[in-house]
């Protein structure tokens, strides 16, 4: 049932000024010229529609008309991702790019790269949305750029500067599921500095994730950041960002009583929660020479996460991991404006290192409580060109790594814009992954146990795609073709005689193919729509991968009023029919189960009662779907949201 504190958003859309029928201002900036960095090494921007690769960016405006809180939501409207989250706000959230596993996406934050060095990849259930930032989604295999974990691709999350959006803003809602939440940001700028800090709160008391259950699951999560800029002088610059999250969390178990008639079912687990403390840190020195045509960069970062899971009878499970990297970068830009080249390189020094907190008796490792630490020495170079309405590139990167073989991966990509604004890509590229320290020393007694002999994944695939652009660049819709192979994927495996789960390399291919569609329209500043739509197949020896969508959809209309004080933004998202494992039979064997499609509709408004003081409102879910993401885990119905935002 919906809160009161929603009903000001009725209110609100009764008495908001009717829709302009017409525009006198200019239309607003065309998606495909959003400048994005994550595409090249070279730390300078490069519009969309100069990038001969597949690219999507949600910007700052997207993020806050969509009322953004939990930022793996606004990640089900970009083409090729499909998200899963095991349980309530909070659980372990996974995103899969192109049908690749969740640890296949490197995922950096402010350029940080932010993967728990333990598990080998990044829960999302641990990042609250930021005022003011955007994403860069950079699609298909990218390990030449960035190393192993961007066989699928890299998401860049990104906080936006002083600079970039000045200015004091605080927020405030509550609404259901006993949710409370706040958010304030600072930022300013001058002549040679800018800084920006924010913070984010988000407290839910949750609701039920056991079929039938009554336990409420809550969580509490918390979501610091600090960047600044300092440019003493037109040709050097620094840079510092600092970044704290905190996850507590409840949870509930499977039924582990093979008599039971629930037996392998989420059930309500009273006392079970887990909490995820991550630091962040990075610090880079900029200096610039040839009128701006010769880049370095010299750049320094650290991610620390601490996990801990509780039960009923104290701790159960715990694990520290670090990560230390160094880069240095030097890029080259030389040409005219005919034809234009740059040229880059890069070395990369990572140490990852882990240690459990809490010991388990009987574990085969004699360093179970130990600290065990991985080196890799990467060496990157890329070379980009544009000439005219050509654009192309090719990247190599050679990594060195102290515990697994040394690696070779590579990309080239090249795009052309005919005279009726359609434009044509095409890329091929490799990928690694090392496998990450839960796979290779993870041990529950009786359940798990690692394998120290894993070898790293390798991909390699295509990708192919057109553009076209109408209303003079206000309009643009587009389809690509990807097709990708995977090779010695880590599996899970369960030898006799004992049965209990272990990963494994398998000896077959994991093939991934399908076709993503979408368009952006802003024909004026009052009206703004995007669409995105993936069709995916993928397969290990011929059969379906789990938690892989065949068929995924979003589309995103939002409306201005003429003078820009209301806005209403509409939002449906589709998931097809998926594929899980459930461990429900008392043999311990997997049980293959389908998941039904289902389609969320969430509706969204604000208005702006008086210059910088602003009400809105949400409704999620408005339909009350019923679904489940993962296999025995309930989702929340038809819920409703309200707050006010202070800005100037």
């Amino acid at each position: 049932m919906l809160k009161t504190s929603f009903v000001s958003l009725i209110a609100i859309a009764a008495a908001t000024p009717a829709f302009a029928q017409t525009d006198s201002q200019a239309p607003a900036t065309d998606a495909q010229d959003q400048i994005v960095v994550t595409a090249s090494r070279s730390g300078e921007g490069v519009e969309v529609k100069d990038l001969p690769a597949s690219v999507t960016v949600i910007d700052s405006e997207a993020l806050d008309q969509r009322q953004t809180r939990i930022v793996s939501d606004v990640l089900r409207d970009v083409p090729g991702l499909s998200v899963s989250r095991v349980g309530a706000i909070g659980a372990q959230t996974q995103v899969r790019i192109r049908g690749s596993e969740s640890n296949h996406v490197l995922v950096l934050i402010d350029g940080i790269e932010a993967a728990d060095p333990y598990y080998g990849e990044y829960d999302f259930g641990t990042l609250i949305a930021d005022p003011n930032a955007r994403i860069e989604v950079l699609r298909g295999q990218q390990s030449s750029l960035y190393g192993s974990d961007a066989i699928g691709g890299v998401i860049n999350y990104i906080t936006l500067t002083g600079a970039e959006a000045p200015g004091f803003s605080v927020r405030a809602e509550g609404g259901s599921f006993g949710t409370v939440s706040a958010a304030t940001r600072m930022a300013g700028n001058s002549d040679t500095f800018d800084y920006a800090v924010s913070g984010t709160w988000y407290h839910t008391k949750g609701y039920p994730t056991a079929r039938g259950g009554s336990r409420d699951i809550s969580s509490d999560n918390v979501g610091t950041s600090a960047k600044v800029n300092w440019k003493p002088s037109d040709n050097f610059k620094l840079t510092g960002v600092l970044r704290y999250s905190y996850t507590n969390a409840e949870s509930n178990d499977s039924d582990a009583d093979p008599t039971s008639p629930t037996f392998g079912y989420t059930v309500d687990t009273p006392g079970t929660r887990f909490s995820n403390d991550a630091f962040y840190g990075l610090l880079s020195a900029e200096l610039t020479a040839l009128d701006g045509r010769w880049t370095n960069t010299l750049t320094g970062q650290f991610s620390d996460t601490t996990r801990t899971g509780l039960t009923t009878f104290g701790v159960s499970y715990g694990d520290k991991g670090q990560r230390y990297k160094g880069s240095f970068v030097s890029s080259f830009r030389f040409g005219t404006d005919a034809i234009s080249h740059r040229i880059t390189g890069a070395v990369d020094w990572e140490r990852e290192q882990f240690r459990n907190t809490t010991p388990s008796s009987g574990s085969p490792y004699d360093a179970f409580t130990g600290k065990r630490t991985t080196d890799n020495l990467g060496l990157v170079g890329q070379y980009e060109l544009t000439a005219g309405a050509f654009t192309g590139g090719a990247s190599i990167r050679y990594d060195d790594n102290n515990r697994f073989a040394d690696t070779t991966t590579w990309r080239v990509q090249a795009g052309y814009r005919l005279p009726t604004d359609t434009r044509i890509h095409a890329a091929y590229g490799t990928g690694v992954k090392n496998p990450g320290y839960y796979e290779l020393y993870g041990y529950s007694d009786g359940k798990y146990i690692g394998n120290p002999n894993l070898k790293p994944e390798k991909s390699e695939g295509w990708e192919a795609g057109i553009d076209q652009s109408f209303l003079g660049g206000a309009a643009t819709i587009g389809a690509t073709w990807f097709d990708s192979t995977l090779k010695d994927e880590i599996y899970t495996a369960y030898p006799a005689p004992l049965y209990v789960a272990t990963p494994a390399n398998r000896a077959t291919e994991s093939k991934q193919h399908g076709v993503e569609v979408f368009a952006n329209v802003r024909p004026i500043r009052q009206i703004r729509l995007d669409a995105a739509y993936t069709h995916l197949t993928a397969k290990e020896d011929g059969v379906t991968e789990v938690r892989r969508p065949g068929d995924i959809a979003s589309f995103n209309a939002t409306l201005f009023s003429k003078d820009e004080r209301f806005s209403g933004t509409l939002t449906v998202r589709y998931n097809g029919r998926i594929d899980d494992v459930a461990y429900i039979d008392p043999s311990y064997i997997p049980v293959r189960v389908s998941l039904k499609p289902y389609t969320l509709v969430n509706l969204n408004a604000q208005y702006e009662v008086r210059k910088g003081v602003s009400v809105f409102g949400r409704v999620e879910n408005l339909f009350d779907a019923k679904y489940e993401e993962v296999f025995s885990f309930a989702t929340p119905g038809v819920a409703g949201y309200g707050g006010v935002r202070v800005a100037f």
